[in-house]
């Protein structure tokens, strides 16, 4: 899986600073200059450990798995860390606009918005859409506002640019077949979904005397009055992932928004993750991020 760093070290040899202390990551680009100088302009098929949004403009072939997609001039892609493909430029006249982000970057805003519960990432479909002129235009009107937003010093750009990515994302589904949408509901997949709006419920945590209920794949089994294998073969088919991971991940994210916006120490923070001792809180965030908490912090 090609990280952030493998990433700005392939195409700019330039690592932006603090990129794996930051809590979620953002940047934009223009394919023109992006691509300038670059001899093969050819995307490799592989996995990323970041979100993309891109407005393309030129002849393109977007490679999955299972399936090639011929793209005629205006397109808007949508790809996610689950599902790897290879982006074939078809001639030298490609322009327009991309933008690379993490899960964490939206999980930061009021929201909370986990990227992976969206429609328009979800595994199973190939979320490359051909555009109109007119589409294309709406679509480059906010590219620009991104780009230009995120070199200013206003203080609450990000704010902007979660905005923005969140209108591109809504742009998507929107135009997305209905059936790709709103597929039937298995039971798994009701299963999945309820887990998921539990552990969400737990989050975020306001106060230091607010502590978390629920931290094992089994405890979240107990709630939802199933067999703790009924869930992790739920998740399992419905994300690829593990409950475990997932419940990690997610307490992992909030550590970080604690650690950076709050003023509580390092024990409080612990607890209110329900971690008994602070060494254990310790070990977990160090594993999860290679930093200590008091790395990360400071």
């Amino acid at each position: 899986m090609i990280s952030l760093e493998e990433f700005y070290i392939k195409n700019s040899g330039i690592i932006p600073e603090g990129i794996n202390k930051e809590i979620g990551h953002f940047n934009v680009f223009k394919i023109a200059e992006f691509m300038a100088g670059k001899k093969n302009n050819a995307m490799s098929y592989s996995q990323r450990a970041y979100y993309k949004i891109g407005l393309i403009r030129g002849n393109n072939i977007a490679e999955y798995a299972d399936k090639n997609i011929s793209i005629n001039r205006n397109a808007l892609l949508f790809a996610t860390p689950k599902i790897p493909y290879n982006w074939v430029p078809q001639d030298d006249d490609q322009s327009g606009y991309f933008c690379i982000f993490t899960d964490e970057f939206l999980l930061n805003s009021k929201s909370g918005v986990v990227l992976d519960h969206l429609p328009i990432f979800q595994p199973g479909g190939y979320p490359v859409f051909q555009l109109s002129e007119e589409d294309t235009a709406e679509l480059d009107a906010i590219f620009k506002k991104m780009h230009k937003v995120l070199s200013t010093d206003y203080a609450y750009k990000y704010d902007m640019l979660r905005n923005y990515v969140m209108e591109l994302i809504h742009y998507g589904q929107k135009i997305q077949p209905a059936t790709a949408l709103y597929s039937a509901h298995t039971a798994l997949a009701r299963v999945s979904s309820l887990f998921v709006e539990l552990l969400e419920r737990q989050f975020p945590i306001a106060s230091p005397n607010q502590k978390l209920g629920l931290r094992t794949a089994a405890g979240y089994a107990d709630r939802l009055s199933i067999h703790v294998n009924y869930l992790n073969k739920a998740i399992k088919i419905n994300t690829g992932r593990t409950t475990t991971s997932i419940i990690n991940q997610r307490i992992e994210q909030e550590a970080k928004i604690l650690l950076k916006q709050t003023n509580w120490n390092v024990s409080e923070i612990a607890g209110c993750l329900g971690f008994k001792e602070v060494a254990h809180f310790s070990n977990f965030f160090r594993k999860q991020t290679g930093f200590s908490p008091g790395a990360y912090r400071s």
